[in-house]
Parts: C-alpha cells; structure tokens; sequence
C-alpha cells in the first residue's frame, strides 16, 4: 500500500510502550494488539498491559539483561536503540541486525516521567527531582524520531485517537506524513523536558545564562490578535498558576487584548493586601479603589471615571459575593476576574452571556523573568516587585505629610506603577482621582489626569511614576488644589522641584524607586 504521495505505507508489526501517563494506553495496545502488533513493554506498563488480559513481551527478553539500579536501566541497549535507528532500505544496517539479532521496533510510545509535576509539588527534594529525569525515554524517543522514515513516535495520549482511525484505515500501516508529523511533535516534547530540567537544576544561580531557554504550551487558538487581521494564541509556562492557567467559568471565549488587560488588572491588585478592586481599559488603570468589601472598593473604583469604565476589565484580588456582583451588573464590563466567586455572584454573571468571568485561585508572586520581544531578540529583565513602606519615605519639603496623606500616596504609588509612562495618578486614600497615562511629556500628564477627574481633585495628592525634570509639573498640579506629592527624585533640578513645593505648601516624599512601565 502507499499514501496520497504514492510513498509506501510503514506497517506496525512490532511496538515497544513505556509510559508513565496510562491515560488511554489499555485500549491503544489493545488496537495494536488486533492489528496483530507484537507488544514489548517495561516495568509498571508491562503489568498494567497483562492485568488488562494483553499479551505482552517484557524488553528484558528482548536484551537479554534485566531492568536494573531501580529502573535507571532497562531500555538503553543495542537491541533496542539499534531496532529503532536502523535504516530498513538500507543493506548494511540490515546485515548488521541480522548478525547481531536485533529485531526491528516498529514504533515507540513513550511518555516522560513526570519532572514538571514532581518539581511543582510543596516540599519537594532536589534528589526526588532528580529521580524523575528520565533518560531512557528521551533516548527512545530521539533514537525514534530521527528514523521517521520507518519508526512512528508517539508522545502523548491524545495522538493516539487519530492514530488508531488511521491503523484502522490502513491495515496496521501509517503514512509517512504521519511519522513525519509524529518526529517533529517529538522533537518538541524532548525539547520541552530538556528545558525544564536545565531551568530546574540552574535555579537562581544564574538569572540570566549564556543561552535562554524558555518553553511554553499551547492552550487554544484565539480568534483574532489585537486586530481582526491578526492570528493569534495562548500559551502557558507551566510554571503553575498565573492568567494563562485561569479557569474560565462563563462567558464568550478570551480575546487577544482581554488577555493583556486582564493580566494588567490582576498584577495591580495583586499588589495590594487590602481588599481592592481596579478597571482597566488598554492596559492603564480607569480607577481602583479599597474597601472593606468587594462591592465597597468597586464603588470606589467606579466613581473615578464610570464613562472609561465602559468595557472594561474589573479585578478583584478577594472573592466576589453577590453584593459586588449586583454592581458590576450595571454596567457593559468586558472580563471579571478574580480568586474565586460565591455561588449567589455566579448564577447573576451568568445572566450576561457576553461577560467572561475569570477565576485566578490565590495571588500569586510576581517573581521570576519578564520577557519582552524586540526584532531579532528578546529583551529579559527581573519582574517589578518592589513594594514600598511608610519608613521608606523620605520627605524633602518642609511640609510634613499626615497620616492620612501618607496612606493617599502610598496607594496612589502602587496605582501608578501600573500605569504607562509617563504616569500620574491623583488619589486619596483608597481611591483614585484622576490617570494621566502614557503622555510624551509628564507635564501632559498632570494635566490629563486632572482633566480626565470626575471626582474633585483638590485635597488630593499625586503621585509620579519618575522624578519630575522641572518645576512645571509641580506648578500645574498645585493649581488643581493637591497637598502633597511622591516620586522617585533624582533629577539634577530636584532643589528646583523642592523649592516648588514649598513655594505651595505641598508636602513632597522621595522613594528613591522609580516604576516605569513600557
């Protein structure tokens, strides 16, 4: 038999199967077994096939040695390498497994121990990480898929469907596309494994190695990027947790931009421990908001700018109760996301068959590597995870900040570092006033964030994302009635900037911490 390209058909006579995921593999063998597939199989596979009533040849039989040193051998010998690699066109190979007695292996479905799980799990040791390193398997696996020609590959249990139609169809035969596609899914899985051991054992000694090695899994196809004329899909790190993992509970499927809002929505409050809430449109903050609970920080969050808040993402970073949902049900809102939902707030987001509902579990930290692609490269830096404190603060004016001042500018800092550059946020205590996002000039912002206010903005303060490189965003805010200011400093005009303030009588603090976010 050949296929569509007039290639001949492989024929599947004898398979060899170690897998530690059994998903499926009862019933896979047993297809082979009915194509008339001679079975070899190892250890634990090799007992579950049997107690499934399979006949089943064990690959010590097939070595003559034993699975030994606690399963670390049993699969890395000629007769099985030499089975998978020889080339079957080829005389000389041939010639070599006849004199030697190997037997050609016809396909090879193997999966990995599980290394990412075991690293996953809490308390887990470096030697129980290490024993789940599988070496024989990703040697089968190479050894299979660089023979595609003649051996079939398989990785995981959802190829085997597919696989057992196409047996069915060709009389125990698969095409050559099929091993081809089989070889390079391989290459992928093994590639993947390699790439988390190594980021495993490296840990934290080497944040940024000579080469970068990052894996990622596809999730689902998206209907469109950031345009309609864009392709686009997720992926997830498997590092566990975070947006890409969410469980979408109701709702249209995610879009592109609902991804990159949420995700934006989230970080920011993640980064508060009081109960918070914050709508996000492209990505900046329309307003966020502290209370005492969900539906009080959603007002609070709301009131700052309700006509922005049209379609956008509303985060939580504390469970959503039926009282914030009543809310949030008011208005057009695009995502919910948050930890989890009670079942009162559920059954009212379910009314609205357009609004995706995002539930996250438990804020997680944002630690570990940023990536940002540029043309020809990637550009990697440590995450912004600062967190600043009330002792941190150093005043430079000759005002001194209240207490409630203080509490004002040290929520209106964590907003601002999730805002675009150049940010200003206005703010109280526990509630924004005002966003000026993303201007070429900080003096714009200032402005724009004062303009874009729907509550009053006198008595409030402000604060900066950088240092201010004159005097004039310092003048245009206090025209708007603000008492007090933060920011980074550092700038070689800061006496400048100081002697503003006080001309005003705003009390100023510098972090000595900038937050630009690109």
């Amino acid at each position: 038999m050949t296929d569509n390209n007039d290639r001949p058909l492989r024929p599947i006579k004898r398979a060899l199967i170690s897998v530690s995921d059994k998903t499926g593999i009862i019933d896979f063998a047993r297809e082979l077994q009915h194509c008339g597939t001679e079975i070899i199989s190892t250890g634990g596979t090799a007992k579950a096939l049997r107690q499934a009533g399979l006949e089943v040849r064990d690959v010590s039989d097939l070595t003559g040695f034993p699975e030994m040193m606690d399963g670390r051998v049993k699969t890395l010998h000629p007769r099985v390498h030499g089975a998978l690699l020889a080339l079957r066109d080829n005389s000389e190979h041939v010639a070599a497994m006849n004199e030697h007695g190997i037997e050609p292996i016809d396909m090879v479905v193997v999966n990995l121990y599980p290394f990412a799980e075991t690293i996953g799990r809490a308390g887990v040791t470096r030697e129980e990480a290490i024993e789940q390193i599988d070496i024989g398997g990703p040697a089968m696996i190479r050894s299979a898929a660089k023979n595609a020609s003649d051996v079939a590959v398989v990785v995981d249990p959802a190829q085997y469907p597919a696989l057992i139609d196409e047996l069915r169809r060709n009389e125990a035969s698969l095409s050559s596309a099929t091993l081809r596609r089989l070889a390079t899914e391989a290459f992928r899985k093994t590639a993947q494994y390699d790439a988390t051991v190594s980021s495993y054992l490296a840990g934290n000694d080497d944040a940024f190695p000579p080469a970068l090695t990052r894996t990622f899994t596809k999730v689902t196809d998206l209907r469109y990027g950031e345009n309609p004329h864009q392709v686009a899909a997720l992926y997830r790190t498997g590092a566990g947790g975070g947006l890409a993992e969410a469980a979408i509970l109701s709702g249209k499927e995610m879009s592109f931009n609902n991804y990159v809002d949420a995700d934006a929505a989230w970080q920011l409050v993640s980064d508060f421990d009081d109960t918070a809430c914050a709508i996000v449109k492209h990505t900046n903050p329309a307003g966020a908001g502290l209370g005492d609970t969900p539906a009080a920080a959603y007002g609070k969050a709301l009131a700052t700018d309700p006509v922005s808040a049209f379609g956008g993402i509303v985060a939580f970073n504390r469970a959503v109760d039926a009282a914030a949902a009543q809310e949030l049900m008011k208005i057009f809102t695009e995502v919910v996301i948050a930890p989890d939902y009670e079942a009162a707030a559920l059954e009212l987001f379910q009314q609205k068959k357009n609004l995706r509902v995002v539930r996250m579990g438990s804020p997680a930290q944002n630690d570990g590597l940023e990536l940002k692609q540029i043309s020809g490269g990637m550009l990697v830096q440590t995450r912004d995870v600062h967190r600043l404190r009330a002792e941190d603060l150093r005043v430079v004016t000759s005002h001194q900040p209240t207490d409630e001042e203080v509490r004002a500018l040290l929520f209106g800092w964590i907003v601002c570092k999730h805002t675009k550059s150049n940010a200003i946020v206005y703010a109280r205590a526990g509630q924004t006033v005002g966003v000026g996002a993303g201007q070429m000039s900080r003096v714009d912002s200032v402005k724009i964030g004062a303009m874009r206010a729907q509550l009053p903005v006198a008595g409030a303060v402000l604060a900066s994302d950088a240092f201010f490189p004159f005097r004039d965003g310092i003048d245009e805010a206090a025209r708007h009635g603000i008492t007090a200011i933060i920011q980074p400093g550092g700038s070689v005009r800061d006496e400048e900037v100081i002697a503003a303030a006080n001309e005003h009588g705003l009390a100023m603090a510098f972090t000595g911490v900038r937050h630009f976010k690109h």
